[in-house]
């Protein structure tokens, strides 16, 4: 086998630090274009993977040697990385094999874990979402939405799965918007930039402040609903005028 062989002391030492199947059948999937984001978190859950940690030198110090002052390692401590993704968020990287890891970083210790345990780890750190296998052969950035799925052990409802949106978030969406005089209509789409876009239509004659008001008044109904906050990892507001 390629790669580092797990932790001796490990409760996955009879672990041999492969990828479990499932998993690795859905993102060859997801890879292929034949599978989707949800498969992978579904065949996730349950599972073990690994989270790499890299040596961090902590007082470096010098020494001389035949007249030459060499820079040594007084002391140095094991972490855990975060990554950052064109987004600007910060990920904790998981790994579902010691090849895919060795693949990434050759000098990164694998840990094994539960998903659950690294998902709450990465909760409990503030990185909002995981990235799996970011060395390939398939990565796969799990959201803020199913990272919290995981860390619960629950299910992982996307807000939009094949092009649609959840009846449940579009249902949350009309429900808190629908206190605001403002606003005529609001439909839901997948999102250009974000998972979901909430498109609202606003009555005609706004002048700028009671525009900037309203979207405030938007952004603050959207945010406050449990609903909304739970199911949707990111997204976009558009607005219209009312024809």
């Amino acid at each position: 086998m390629a790669g580092r062989e797990l932790p001796p002391s490990s409760p996955f030492a009879a672990d041999d630090g492969s990828a479990d199947p499932g998993v690795e059948r859905a993102l060859a999937a997801l890879g292929g274009g034949g599978g989707s984001l949800a498969d992978v978190v579904a065949a996730l859950a349950g599972t073990r993977v690994l989270v790499p940690v890299l040596a961090e030198l902590e007082v470096a110090g010098t020494v001389t040697r035949d007249g030459h002052e060499h820079t040594v390692d007084k002391e140095a401590s094991a972490g855990i990385v975060a990554l950052q993704t064109p987004d600007g968020r910060r990920a904790l990287p998981v790994f579902t094999s010691v090849a895919s890891m060795a693949a990434w970083r050759t000098d990164a210790r694998p840990v094994p874990t539960d998903v659950a345990r690294a998902a709450l780890s990465a909760v409990q750190e503030g990185w909002e979402v995981v990235v799996v296998d970011p060395g390939g052969p398939v990565p796969a950035l799990l959201p803020r939405t199913a990272v919290w799925a995981l860390a619960k052990q629950e299910t992982w409802r996307p807000a939009v799965h094949a092009g649609v949106v959840a009846d449940d978030v579009a249902a949350a969406v009309s429900r808190a918007l629908a206190p605001l005089p403002a606003v005529v209509a609001a439909d839901l789409e997948p999102g250009r930039r974000a998972e979901l876009a909430v498109v609202v239509t606003l009555v005609d004659g706004l002048d700028r402040a009671a525009l900037e008001g309203t979207v405030a008044r938007i952004n603050a109904a959207l945010a406050a609903d449990e609903t909304v906050a739970e199911r949707v990892d990111s997204l976009e507001l558009r607005l219209r005028r009312a024809s």
